[in-house]
């Protein structure tokens, strides 16, 4: 069984940055940050592998949003740059032990963190 606890959500001007963070306890392959908007579908934002450094982005958030991972304390971090309106959602952390990248089918899920831009 995996616990997902998110944190680091707010408010923030646009092109300010925000750094979220998921502590995780219980053994995942794959973890990964969503996010919901109001009146739209939840989307896959970034993954990672726990075991190695291969990353997924929505294309959305290439180049402005960075998935980065500490094994040792089982914390997952997503690092939020150059923030849009459009980014404003409430951001999820999952995990699996299944490889599954972006896809949703993720077994374990948090409870999310609002994200104000």
């Amino acid at each position: 069984h995996v616990q997902l606890v998110e944190s680091g959500g707010g408010s923030v001007q646009a092109g300010g940055s925000l750094r979220l963070s998921c502590a995780a306890s219980g053994y995942s392959t794959c973890v990964g940050w969503f996010r919901q908007a109001p009146g739209k579908a939840r989307e896959g934002v970034a993954s990672i592998y726990t075991g190695s450094t291969n990353t997924n982005y929505a294309e959305s958030v290439k180049g402005r949003f960075s998935i980065a991972k500490d094994n040792a304390n089982h914390t997952l971090y997503l690092q939020m740059n150059s923030l849009k309106p459009e980014d404003t959602a409430t951001y999820y952390c999952a995990a699996d032990i299944r490889p599954l990248g972006l896809r949703q089918t993720y077994g374990y899920w948090g409870k999310g963190t609002q994200v104000t831009v």
